[in-house]
């Protein structure tokens, strides 16, 4: 019986076919842009449910400064105030919020704890749940006007940043209807939903009694470009004022100095499977490691547009360089074995379609082991023809692109997934008590640096195994007009056009 539970996780973020006509697309967006501050612009994917918060999409409406949580996350992670302006840690499973004053929704009405608790009740209700709730069990209780107590069914000194994901964003009572939920005029953010038009694009403006700074753009003008080149044209012609996801192919089409390289916490992996097959000896493992030339990958497939992975979690987390410094990761990874003389080793290598690249990589790293001494056969398939195989242990060796950080802001998770004995993605088939505590020992660490320094022990741990080689980090090439100033970096595609964001000569 296969002891993994078969689960899968969002991944992927997979292009929808077909291609939006560039001409016209954004002529009225860029000719109000100059006279009016509104910023047009052009996002890879069109909505997968409607924009409904409890989706997926709930990340456009996060990128549009259109809806808000309760707490936001800073650059390492940690919970900052948004809607709510305080909380406390009562006990082991009871927390304590305080709502903000003052804020009103797009519709006028103010929020408070109830339309807090109710958009909370709402999200644990759903079905699917949204992700960032998986095996969490919270029950939600309104103290006076502004106060909320959420008490927890397991410890979770995660709860603050559980809650800064898009999915759990508040929303006006009037939302919520038998149909779905309505993001239209019923969030908080600066900028207020005015019309959406399918598939193709939504309008936006600013909002006029936000609760902080108010926009300094007059509105958001979007259209949805899956293919890549409409939208690298939209950028070089000047039609669209800030851009998603650059393809690294037609990024040398563009002005360089219009493209900005933003670390994601997203890392190509070589998972090797441990359980059985030729990388259930460690020693035949580290072969496999030592064979493999990273940089290579990056200056032929990346045209040097990635970040070589020193370990699993790469510059999008910026404590993790600093913390593989310390003698007690080095110590763990200098454990690692001794790898094996090879040959004839026959593996079979496994990826999917549906990232242009990994095909390409799984290309050079068939000609980097068989350098050393392997003889590799690949498989390559769509994802969702080879998912289940790869869950199964069909594959000795099996290439992944692989999201770190999930909607917490935190690799846990990840690490739990992938890494210990019962995890729901365990490609590698790994089952080892040392990683399997040291991953515990993080998940039960409040946030902060004793988590960050436990997270990279973990990572030390997992490594020591040779059960995953990373071999790069992924970066997303964001297009902006020289008149942009102001628009988010974010690794996290949580922010875009935020209330700081304008059109303008300086």
């Amino acid at each position: 019986m296969n002891r993994l539970r078969k689960k899968t996780l969002a991944l992927l973020a997979i292009p929808l076919a077909g291609t939006l006509a560039l001409s016209g697309c954004f002529s009225a967006a860029a000719e109000q842009a100059g006279s009016t501050g509104r910023i047009s612009v052009a996002h890879m994917q069109p909505p997968r449910s409607g924009l409904s918060p409890l989706s997926d999409d709930a990340f456009k409406l996060s990128r549009w400064s259109t809806a808000e949580t309760l707490v936001t996350l800073d650059e390492s992670g940690d919970a900052q105030p948004a809607l709510a302006t305080s909380w406390e840690r009562i006990d082991d499973l009871v927390w304590e919020f305080t709502i903000r004053k003052g804020v009103t929704f797009h519709n006028g009405q103010p929020l408070g704890a109830t339309s807090v608790a109710n958009s909370l009740q709402r999200a644990i209700d759903s079905t699917p749940v949204p992700r960032i709730l998986n095996g969490t069990a919270l029950d939600v209780e309104v103290l006076g006007e502004h106060g909320l107590r959420i008490t927890t069914a397991d410890p979770d000194p995660l709860l603050p940043q559980r809650l800064s994901s898009p999915q759990l964003a508040i929303f006006a009572p009037e939302a919520y209807t038998d149909s779905g939920v309505d993001p239209a005029g019923h969030g908080t953010g600066p900028f207020q939903i005015t019309a959406v038009d399918g598939m193709s694009g939504a309008t936006l403006d600013r909002y006029e009694d936000y609760w902080g700074d108010k926009a300094e753009a007059a509105g958001i003008d979007v259209k949805f470009v899956p293919d890549g080149t409409a939208r690298t044209a939209a950028l070089r012609t000047g039609e669209a004022d800030i851009v998603e996801a650059i393809p690294a192919g037609q990024a040398a089409s563009v002005d360089q100095e219009l493209l900005t390289e933003v670390p994601m916490p997203r890392t190509n992996t070589l998972y090797l499977n441990t359980a059985k097959g030729p990388f259930a000896d460690p020693a035949v493992r580290a072969a496999a490691r030592e064979a493999i030339d990273r940089a290579a990958i990056i200056q032929s497939v990346y045209e040097t547009r990635a970040d070589l992975a020193d370990g699993l979690l790469g510059p999008a987390l910026p404590y993790a360089a600093g913390l593989r410094e310390t003698d007690e990761y080095r110590q763990l990874l200098s454990q690692r074995a001794e790898p094996a003389k090879v040959q004839d080793v026959e593996i079979t290598l496994g990826t999917f379609t549906d990232r242009a690249e990994l095909p390409e990589v799984a290309v050079i790293l068939q000609q980097q082991l068989e350098a050393a001494g392997f003889i590799v056969k690949q498989n390559v398939r769509e994802y969702q023809y080879i998912e289940a195989d790869a869950l199964d242990g069909a594959f000795d060796a099996f290439i992944l692109s692989r999201a770190t950080v999930l909607d917490s802001g935190d690799p846990v998770a990840y690490f739990a997934s992938d890494f210990t004995c019962e995890g729901g993605f365990a490609i590698a088939q790994l089952c080892d008590k040392d990683v399997e505590q040291a991953i515990d020992r993080a998940a039960q660490t409040d946030a902060g640096e004793q988590r960050q320094q436990q997270i990279m022990l973990a990572e030390a741990r997992i490594l020591g195994t040779d059960a995953a080689i990373p071999l790069l980090h992924e970066r997303v090439i964001q297009g902006e007009s020289p008149a942009v100033h102001g628009a988010a970096k974010d690794p996290r595609e949580r922010e875009l056009v935020t209330a700081q964001t304008r059109l303008g000569s300086e």
